[in-house]
């Protein structure tokens, strides 16, 4: 196994190159020169300011580059908030403006917010109090704290709030999420450092069973049976990275990454040798939020809904990886930057992994009477991340395979989310361990798809499978056909999965046809498994819409980027799509935007505890009728004995 690394470069060429180090630098500089910071200001997010889409579909080698940031900046001390759009190539400050956090929600929580809550909790009498109701000291008990979400609480408004619970570490080093403390909660705000309310309810036994999975003496002793699995390239990996822009088989794509998405794929085109031309798929591919909703309804929880992107950043906690372990065979890794709370730089090594995949059989046939026994191995391009966000592990794959499809596959690990579970049980938890809990909850991530089916033109489709009765035209009842509904406007292409009718989307360029004159399109392949299950009334429905609906179609414009808007944190709801498709713009031969809600409902199992096994959903964009044939009839043969193809080895079946 060998791992690739290469250099960035000093300068970038192109407008969606990663950002480099010393532009984060330079950002910073401008903002202080300009006088918006300060010693307790600290930079929340720092992304990328994108150019148009214009801009960057007539963008060709060589011209001007104005690269941007779009800052979002906290005073700790005051509260106050503000964002600014800067010119890292002009050197100025091109837009600015301060937030109104009672009117515009809060910025996103940073990560020392998190860790001066103990230092909070630990000088207040009533946590204390709380705890030794409970024989708890408070140096053996820490806060996790948690978004607070929106539930119209006056006291609330404009104010910066966290909540709080408390898991009981026996000793140092020991996994807390084995102990929680049940039936506490603390509201705290961040600007004053003050404990707003405690919310001390009933008494549940704290479980006492230990999760250290990584200690041997829990775990036991490691087993000796697994022989080693060895992945090899000899000749080196079929794919080019230059400067972020990939090249693998027939296509091409570019690589981006930033604090709020986490990984986002550009300029997705496929050659096609028969016409011999680059044709593009999408334009920027991500996932463009994801939310994580309790389904508790207690006093202390019912409050536990995350917005994972818009509320922590999960780009901000993209792991390192490490061959061999998160990624296996011939890689390649490329580093990103962002910005750390001073704005500076910070380096996650190795954040994004790179590789290829034998994926099983592509296509096959043997035929008796022709002789013939013919196989081709399907292969993938494997683009990947992972972020840990608090108890849970994200891990991310795009994947890209030789006949054209492209999918996503989100994998969810991590410990899940504790609670005590008292002997008379819980209603919307399971019993995981003895006298330990793990609520209800659904992990759903909303996929911004910008299509561009052969151009940027596109229609969509609602495909259904439907039954025919038995009539003149079925006589026999064996018929079976297909619906096909145009979604014409933001209105109607509103839509929820049915695999009962074998649903499917299909993104077709209406100005052009294939050989058999249908137009040219790609099907958008949904798992179909629930979206939101919280009450239609219920503050997450109103904060999450996106996540009431498998498919949202909307008309592209270059400012709606986030689907429950730019800013999540404490917004009452009702930005992002709802707000943007109550125009109920048309989208019939439009510039379009998919946004496709997927994921999981959480029961958990005893099997989850200490550490759950992966879990994963995704979908799946499949072309249909894009190409006029099997476009992997040049997949040469692959090695081994029989080399893949022949004379048929039987005669007879």
């Amino acid at each position: 196994m060998t791992e690739i690394s290469a250099q960035p470069p000093l300068q970038a060429a192109h407008p969606l190159a990663m950002y480099l180090a010393h532009e984060f630098q330079t950002a910073q500089s401008v903002l202080d020169e300009a006088g918006h910071l300060g010693e307790a200001v600290r930079f929340v997010s720092v992304l990328p300011e994108e150019p148009e889409k214009a801009e960057i579909l007539k963008f060709r080698d060589g011209d001007r580059v104005d690269r941007r940031m779009r800052i979002l900046l906290l005073d700790r001390a005051t509260g106050d908030s503000s964002e600014a759009v800067v010119s890292i190539t002009r050197k100025t400050v091109d837009y600015f403006r301060r937030i109104s956090t009672e009117v515009d929600g809060q910025p996103p929580i940073l990560t020392e917010e998190f860790e001066v809550v103990e230092e909070i909790l630990k000088a207040d009498a009533g946590w204390a109090k709380a705890l030794a109701r409970r024989g708890l000291k408070p140096d053996a008990v820490i806060p996790v704290s948690l978004s607070a979400g929106h539930f119209g609480y006056e006291d609330e408004a404009g104010r910066r709030v966290i909540r709080s619970l408390g898991f009981h570490q026996p000793q140092k080093g020991d996994q807390w999420w084995a102990h929680p403390i049940d039936g506490l909660v603390a509201y705290i705000d961040l600007i004053d450092r003050s404990v707003m309310k405690i919310i001390d309810d009933e008494l549940v036994p704290v479980p006492q069973e230990s999760g250290n999975f990584q200690d041997p003496d829990y775990a036991g002793p490691a087993r000796t049976s697994l022989k080693p699995i060895e992945i090899t390239q000899p000749e080196g990996v079929s794919f080019s990275v230059d400067d972020g822009l990939v090249t693998w088989e027939n296509w091409k794509l570019r690589l981006g990454f930033n604090v709020r998405e986490g990984l986002t794929l550009h300029q997705i085109s496929f050659y096609d040798r028969d016409q011999q031309r680059d044709r593009p798929v999408v334009n920027r591919a991500s996932i463009a939020e994801m939310i994580v909703p309790y389904g508790d309804p207690s006093k202390v929880r019912f409050w536990q809904t995350y917005f994972d992107q818009g509320e922590y950043l999960f780009g901000r906690y993209a792991n390192s990886l490490e061959l061999g372990c998160d990624c296996l065979g011939d890689i390649h890794y490329i580093d990103a930057v962002v910005a750390d709370k001073f704005g500076g730089p910070r380096t996650i090594r190795n954040a994004i992994c790179m590789h290829e995949e034998d994926y099983g059989v592509l296509w096959k046939h043997s035929d008796m009477f022709l002789g013939v026994n013919e196989t081709r191995r399907q292969r993938r391009l494997v683009i990947s991340f992972f972020t840990t966000v608090g108890n849970y592990d994200y891990g991310f794959y795009w994947y890209l395979y030789l006949d054209g499809t492209i999918a996503c596959e989100v994998k969810a690990t991590g410990v899940v989310f504790t609670s005590g579970y008292p002997e008379h049980g819980r209603e919307f938890a399971t019993q995981i361990a003895p006298g330990l809990g793990a609520p209800f909850h659904q992990h759903l991530f909303c996929a911004r798809l910008d299509m561009a089916v052969d151009g940027q033109r596109n229609a969509v489709d609602e495909v259904d499978a439907v039954r025919v009765p038995v009539d003149a035209r079925n006589p026999y009842g064996n018929a079976f056909g297909r619906q096909v509904t145009r979604l014409r406007s933001e209105a109607e292409a509103q839509r929820h999965a049915d695999p009962s009718r074998n649903r499917v989307w299909r993104i077709s360029n209406p100005d052009v046809l294939n050989r058999v004159s249908e137009p040219v399109a790609y099907d958008l392949i949904p798992e179909g498994l629930p979206t939101l299950l919280a009450d239609e009334q219920s503050s997450v429905a109103a904060r999450a819409a996106f996540a009431t609906r498998h498919l949202w179609v909307t008309r592209h414009a270059d400012d709606e980027r986030y689907p429950a808007g730019h800013l999540v944190n404490q917004h009452p709801g009702g930005m992002g799509l709802p707000a943007w498709t109550s125009a109920d713009r048309c989208v019939d031969g439009e510039d379009v935007v998919l946004w496709h809600t997927f994921g999981l409902t959480h029961f958990p199992r005893p099997e989850d505890w200490p550490v759950m096994p992966v879990d994963s959903t995704g979908f799946t964009l499949k072309p249909a009728g894009f190409f006029d044939r099997n476009p992997t009839l040049d997949v040469p043969r692959s090695g081994g004995a029989g080399h893949c193809g022949g004379p048929s080895g039987s005669a007879s079946h």
